[in-house]
């Protein structure tokens, strides 16, 4: 019996049972694959991070994409310059996407499997994007081109 190029066991696939139960089988990995795709997603579009500068001066809430969808100042902002203000807000806001990116990663972990290596890809971007040394520091080189009418 002539095994097909290729594919390990081949040869099964002239069998027309052994060929559909591959197939099934094969269907089924993908199956399960999407539905922990899914799941991943989903806990990963509800993450939500948060973290306080050293200080206590602020309190950032990230989305799992970085975005800051809340901050909260304490009173104690009215004893500081703006400056510091401003680095206690950055402070906080780098701690929380640090959070989320690690969240991130323990999801894609937890959900995939530790040897995924759609997990480790997931997690290493979702770090580069969140903890990347431009995160929070203002643009690196040349500004931004202008969009739109300015």
């Amino acid at each position: 019996m002539a095994a097909v190029a290729g594919i390990p066991g081949g040869e099964a696939f002239l069998d027309p049972d052994s060929a559909r139960d591959y197939l099934r089988s094969w269907q089924q990995r993908v199956e399960v694959m999407a539905a922990k795709t899914q799941a991943m997603s989903d806990q990963i579009g509800q993450l939500r991070a948060t973290a306080k500068d050293g200080n206590g001066l602020a309190e950032v809430t990230v989305d799992s994409t970085g975005v800051l969808v809340d901050l909260k100042l304490t009173d104690r902002i009215h004893r500081f310059d703006p400056e510091t203000v401003a680095r206690a807000v950055m402070s906080a806001l780098r701690e929380a996407r640090v959070t989320a990116a690690d969240r991130s990663r323990q999801i894609a972990i937890e959900t995939m499997g530790p040897d995924s290596v759609s997990a480790r890809t997931i997690g290493d971007r979702m770090q580069q994007l969140l903890d990347g040394p431009d995160s929070t520091d203002g643009p690196s080189g040349p500004p931004a081109p202008r969009l739109g009418r300015g």
